[in-house]
């Protein structure tokens, strides 16, 4: 094959090709024309592999075959409006949808938190076995209160941040296995009951829950919800319905992912109030009614957006297009 000749034979083709596959948008009869000459060039591109493959060449080809392949398929950008949809839409409806599993897991750790609270305090050697009595009382007098004072604001509350986020990350991750779960959840919360116990055992309730609330009311939530996030990815293909398990395991998956995105805004404002209230010169009551209102704000925002996004037909997966075709099963 003399290339030269052949290059320069073609040429007007490959240029047509490239024009038609940088046009934002196409005519019919455009479309129709950048199909057929997306076959014309992909045989001229095997023509010149097999007879004379010149590597600039078949670089040039397969750049232009490239474009027009993405041009024919489309392509998807996230813009504001995905942002939005998925603030407004789809991570609240993920959140109602599974409303009930995260608010049982959140009342049973409650419920652990209680009673290992109870217990210590019943059974103080739990913490005198690990701690001197110099030690516990360094840790009630100054130490748990100096804990959120010891970074600048701005680095304490990436620091928690990251930390929470890492939890909640483990708690969705673990979810393959199930027991895992229950292990992140159960460690949480057992040491905030031994610290609990800790300081009310020694007349400092009153600063474990003003320091704990502010943040720990919406953290903890957050938590909680990861932890169900976990456990209905475990029951996915534990109990898949009318699904094959796979199916019924990636559709948990895709929901767990973007709950997985939302929680992380969700933790950050978290740690935005441990690190800038919580340690604050802010009166108690003021401190823990911030907690408060970041805490019914996400239970407004969960239950009652999330109630309207769902009735609205969201569910907190993809959309189909992207979520690609499904054999059919029988329900």
């Amino acid at each position: 094959m003399d290339l030269d000749a052949y290059v320069a034979a073609r040429q007007g083709a490959w240029a047509r090709l490239d024009e038609l596959s940088r046009r934002r948008r196409l005519t019919g009869a455009e479309s129709d024309e950048l199909l057929d000459l997306y076959q014309r060039v992909s045989t001229d591109l095997s023509a010149v592999r097999s007879a004379s493959p010149d590597p600039s060449v078949v670089s040039h080809l397969s750049l232009l075959l490239t474009r027009a392949r993405l041009a024919m398929a489309g392509t998807r950008t996230t813009t504001w409006s995905d942002v939005l949809g998925f603030f407004t839409r789809t991570f609240p409806a993920a959140l109602y949808r599974t409303r009930r599993w995260w608010i049982t897991v959140a009342l049973v750790n409650l419920a652990v938190v209680a009673l290992v609270a109870w217990w210590t305090l019943r059974n103080p050697q739990v913490y005198t076995s690990q701690l001197s009595p110099a030690e516990i009382q360094a840790y009630v007098g100054t130490d748990f209160e100096n804990y959120y004072s010891e970074f600048p604001h701005h680095e304490f509350a990436t620091l928690v941040w990251l930390n929470n986020a890492w939890v909640s990350a483990q708690a969705i991750a673990f979810g393959v296995l199930g027991l895992p779960v229950a292990y992140v959840l159960f460690a949480n919360t057992q040491s905030l009951g031994v610290v609990a116990a800790l300081t009310i055992s020694h007349d400092r309730g009153s600063l474990f829950f003003g320091l704990i609330l502010p943040h720990g009311l919406l953290e903890l939530t957050a938590v909680f919800v990861a932890g169900a996030i976990g456990l209905r990815l475990f029951w996915s293909w534990v109990e898949p319905g009318g699904r094959t398990r796979l199916q019924a395991f990636a559709a948990e998956g895709r929901t767990a992912i973007a709950m997985a995105l939302g929680l992380a805004c969700v933790l950050l404002v978290s740690g935005i109030i441990e690190g800038f209230v919580t340690p604050s010169d802010l009166p108690t009551w003021a401190r823990i009614g911030i907690g408060v209102v970041a805490e019914a704000a996400f239970l407004t925002y969960a239950l009652v957006l999330g109630r309207r996004a769902h009735l609205a037909g969201a569910t907190g997966d993809v959309a189909s297009r992207d979520a690609g075709d499904a054999v059919p099963v029988a329900g």
